[in-house]
């Protein structure tokens, strides 16, 4: 389920991106070793990252927090940090089960044809605290005796939210008894990129474009 590349920390030469090319080979040479591969990890012996095969370099992630509470320091070593807050038994099952989407996408190839492929998305580490916190606090506040508050998350600019969302409404359809989810936007361009991203998930999704459709 897990590939991990380890470069010899003691080598000058070996870097995240040698370790990066190798599972590329890997894929090119052995492409049977990841016919059950989730997650891929690299690490320099300094570094740590975790992505997918389909993921280019940079979208290989550092996981920062060991528990979900702190980020951890500077000086643990961030393999350690993977390890101990992504590699557990519980973590990582719940990424392979909740955190892990596929989306098309198309690119031209040298001679003009479009080719479709598909992308493999893994949650960030602040993605996966997130949407498991929100749901636990959905789930105290949709209680009998809850304060039917369930709080917000709070993004920067490019960090994901859209697929945090899908992330979260996966888990809530599963642990709430398939309820309705509503998603409201201030803008065209969010409300169509939030719709492509979860079609891009499947099930059934409406796209409201006038109030007057809260009146069915």
């Amino acid at each position: 389920m897990v590939v991990i590349e380890l470069k010899n920390a003691t080598d000058e030469n070996a870097t995240i991106k040698s370790a990066f090319d190798q599972i590329r080979t890997y894929k090119a040479t052995i492409p049977s070793l990841f016919r059950y591969n989730s997650i891929c990890v690299i690490s320099d012996g300094l570094e740590a990252k975790a992505g997918t095969i389909s993921a280019d370099i940079s979208r290989f992630m550092t996981w920062k927090s060991s528990d979900g509470i702190a980020e951890s320091s500077k000086l643990v070593p961030q393999l350690e940090t993977l390890i101990l807050g992504m590699l557990n038994p519980c973590t990582l099952l719940d990424l392979i089960k909740n955190f892990i989407v596929f989306e098309k996408d198309k690119k031209q190839d040298e001679k003009g044809q479009t080719q479709v492929f598909t992308i493999k998305k893994l949650a960030a580490y602040h993605q996966y605290y997130a949407v498991n916190k929100a749901l636990e606090r959905t789930l105290q506040a949709s209680r009998k005796d809850g304060d039917k508050k369930g709080g917000v998350v709070w993004h920067t600019q490019g960090s994901g939210k859209s697929l945090s969302m899908v992330f979260y409404t996966g888990k809530a359809v599963l642990t709430l008894n398939n309820p309705t989810i509503v998603v409201i936007t201030d803008r065209n361009d969010l409300d169509d990129q939030l719709f492509d991203t979860f079609a891009a998930s499947k099930n059934q999704i409406y796209q409201c474009y006038q109030m007057n459709f809260w009146q069915r």
